[in-house]
């Protein structure tokens, strides 16, 4: 078989499976690729990540609200983001891919300036910022002074 006959049978396969596709309305991915391939998601951003969690037969929605510190991988089935968010003082990071089922719908609530498309820098920033807050309160403290017995008022 030569190569151009190949790749004409190819293209002819590739031509009706997309037909037969569009004819039967056959749903490949329970979400919809289109809408979080058309999302402008962008390093700098502030995001709500509604995620599907299965607890026992039922499920629930839970919000993971943060920072998008990078995207990968453009808009390719295995890209992902990257959000981090404080809880409680400690730092927390997940990695989210883009075209996941589990993920519920994604909301941009904020859209920041930023200068660099990755934000690693964030973390050390953050644990920066908290060692200076740590040096702060305890500057502030004063120390005990003890009690000296005061002359009986005349």
């Amino acid at each position: 078989m030569i190569l151009s006959e190949a790749l004409q049978k190819y293209a002819n396969y590739s031509t009706l499976s997309s037909t037969y596709m569009n004819i039967t309305g056959l749903k490949i991915s329970p979400i919809n690729t289109d809408e979080r391939k058309k999302l402008d998601l962008r390093a700098g951003d502030t995001v709500k990540v509604w995620q599907k969690i299965k607890e026992g037969e039922k499920f629930r929605l839970q919000a993971f609200e943060g920072l998008v510190l990078a995207r990968k991988h453009g808009t390719e089935p295995g890209a992902t983001f990257t959000v981090r968010k404080v809880a409680s003082g400690v730092g927390v990071e997940k990695i989210f891919p883009l075209y996941s089922p589990v993920i519920d719908k994604i909301e941009i609530i904020r859209r920041a300036k930023v200068r660099r498309a990755k934000l690693y820098h964030i973390r050390e920033k953050a644990a920066k910022e908290i060692s200076r807050q740590m040096r702060r309160t305890q500057d502030m403290r004063t120390p005990e002074v003890p009690e000296t017995q005061s002359a009986p008022a005349v």
